[in-house]
């Protein structure tokens, strides 16, 4: 039988760790705080960023937030982030993409202090990363480490294949699977859209994460009998609801979950740990800037 991977509870267990953590950084003088910026009018966008300050609210991470008009000069985003670079108060912060069209995006990632860095983008966080030294991971693969670990999914001498090649995703995905620790270890294989032969790729894969940004890409037929199954893609296509559409992932569930050992649904598998590690980095980040230790793994 199927095991579903329930992404809300791990999530749970994740947030409630950082809670504890960020209580005992209080008694030591330390308040966490992380600050989102948005420069869009996107209302996904504007979503996001109301999860995530709720998330700060819910387990005691100071929240702030700018938000920018995307018709204002690139310029005004780059001079907040400096400001926010600048203050003591702030120790993680988050720029929400997409950003418009005249706002150069590596620009913006490069601007943000590498020790404020909670996405894990600045070039030398992806650095140190790869060297196997990492400041902060990711949030997105490092949700999915945390998953497999949940549930004791075994990855040393695993053959995993990353469907997806982006910086967000797909390409520290791969970098972790493969490194020396307990939830790597595993003989990693990179695809894509132009993959020749996707399909013998996933036949021979233990572990299947699926970031293609494609929905329902990955079909149950040319899964392993068995294999893990995460699937990080979340993407609206239209559908006879309420709301005229309905969220489905880059795995077409129905047919995987029929061959699949593990299997995260969407929504409520790698969403909600996204979000989770989020609050997890910015809380090491805290401890980091202000010289005290934090015990988060």
């Amino acid at each position: 039988m199927t095991e579903i991977i329930d992404g809300e509870a791990v999530a749970a267990d994740v947030r409630d760790a950082v809670a504890d953590e960020v209580s005992r950084l209080s008694d030591s003088g330390v308040e966490p705080g992380l600050a989102t910026v948005l420069m869009s009018g996107d209302p996904a966008s504007e979503t996001y960023v109301s999860m995530k300050q709720r998330d700060c609210e819910e387990v005691g991470i100071e929240s702030f937030h700018v938000e920018i008009d995307a018709d204002a000069p690139a310029e005004r985003l780059y001079e907040t982030i400096d400001d926010l670079n600048d203050r003591d108060d702030v120790h993680g912060v988050l720029v929400q993409l997409p950003l418009p069209d005249h706002v150069d995006k590596r620009t913006v990632l490069r601007r943000i202090a590498p020790e404020k860095d909670v996405d894990g983008f600045h070039p030398e966080n992806v650095g140190r990363l790869v060297a196997g030294d990492a400041r902060f991971k990711p949030c997105t693969p490092h949700g999915v480490q945390k998953l497999l670990a949940a549930y004791d999914v075994e990855t040393e001498g695993a053959d995993a294949v990353v469907v997806g090649r982006s910086d967000i995703v797909g390409k520290p995905m791969a970098n972790l699977l493969i490194q020396k620790s307990p939830t790597g270890n595993a003989t990693t294989t990179v695809c894509h859209s132009r993959t020749e032969d996707l399909e013998g790729e996933l036949a021979d894969a233990d572990i299947v994460v699926a970031a293609a940004g494609i929905p329902e890409f990955v079909d149950g037929s040319t899964l392993k009998e068995g294999a893990t199954v995460i699937d990080v893609g979340i993407n609206r296509v239209d559908a006879d609801t309420e709301k005229g559409y309905e969220l489905v992932g880059d795995v077409d569930y129905e047919s995987a979950e029929e061959v699949a050992g593990a299997i995260t649904p969407v929504p409520g598998g790698v969403g909600p740990m996204t979000r989770a590690m989020l609050l997890y980095n910015t809380v090491k980040a805290a401890g980091l800037q202000r010289d005290v230790e934090v015990d988060l793994e």
